[in-house]
């Protein structure tokens, strides 16, 4: 395998690409950002200075995934979405001068194993997204997302629960959550949810 970066792509040479990898037409991937394996960063993307991307990530054409986010393997983030980095944005400090790097503090967002981030949401840093779960699109997120909770809205609230293969779990009468798409069962603790053990 190898790797593929379009002519008009911009990747710095600091940064690390991993193999199988693809980077589109008008990309950014900043210094020391670390893309894994069989990756794709579609067109326009932004991809910011020592972001880390897992293995099997897809980042659709115009999202802006800004330092320090850290997105783990087979994360899913739609056309035009925002992880942000500034708690209190400002383009000028309170005397008035433009405000450099050394005048705040980044903060970033996680993305567990799996998760998916719909078309033109927007994740409010600090947080942290749960391993498979789905945001869906045009959301606001403003706190954490458990693993495999389905949220939606401005702001986003869980509105369900969502399965390995994406679709929207089904409750059984004795409380148990089923994919019909992978014919698997969940189980529902304190509010947290784990495939069922067969």
């Amino acid at each position: 395998m190898t790797v593929k970066i379009a002519g008009s792509a911009d990747v710095d040479e600091r940064a690390r690409i991993g193999d199988g990898s693809s980077v589109w037409h008008l990309a950014q991937v900043r210094e020391h950002a670390e893309v894994g394996e069989n990756c794709v960063i579609g067109r326009g993307a932004y991809i910011g200075s020592g972001v880390k991307l897992g293995d099997n990530c897809k980042v659709q054409n115009y999202a802006l995934v800004y330092e320090p986010a850290n997105l783990g393997a087979g994360v899913f983030i739609g056309p035009a979405v925002v992880l942000t980095n500034d708690t209190y944005p400002r383009a000028v400090t309170a005397d008035g001068d433009l405000k450099s790097a050394l005048d705040w503090k980044a903060v970033g967002v996680t993305i567990k194993d799996g998760a998916s981030i719909g078309a033109r949401s927007v994740c409010v840093a600090p947080l942290a997204i749960g391993a498979w779960a789905m945001v869906a699109a045009g959301s606001v997120v403003t706190r954490d997302v458990p693993d495999h909770a389905l949220v939606a809205g401005v702001p986003a609230k869980q509105i369900g629960w969502v399965g390995h293969s994406g679709q929207r779990l089904i409750e059984e009468p004795d409380g148990a959550w089923y994919c019909p798409a992978a014919n698997s069962r969940y189980l529902e603790t304190n509010g947290s949810l784990a495939v069922a053990k067969e």
